[in-house]
């Protein structure tokens, strides 16, 4: 069965999430800027969310880790909780 690690920054507005991502692909931390801005308490362990299966996840969350390209942050990805940025850190089939 597949299953995958990832972490991610939940924000409350697309606006802060795109603000987000520009910084993280301009060199900052994935891990600090989910320590500094995450709304979700992973954000105190830098987003990370451990290793998962499929469907544990809501659908629009499961999709970007289960069908996106490991090791790029993706987003903003809107769930019934705000909008996030992924970092898929390992994923095996």
């Amino acid at each position: 069965m597949a299953t995958a690690s990832a972490r991610h920054i939940l924000v409350d507005t697309e606006e802060k999430c795109t603000e987000l991502k520009t910084q993280i692909e301009g060199g900052a931390d994935f891990a600090d800027v989910a320590k500094e801005h995450s709304s979700c308490p992973s954000g105190q362990s830098g987003g990370d969310l451990g290793e998962f299966s499929p469907g544990q996840m809501v659908k629009e969350f499961n999709d970007v880790v289960f069908g996106g390209e490991v090791g790029v942050i993706h987003g903003p990805v809107k769930t019934q909780f705000g909008y996030h940025l992924i970092d898929i850190t390992n994923r095996t089939d």
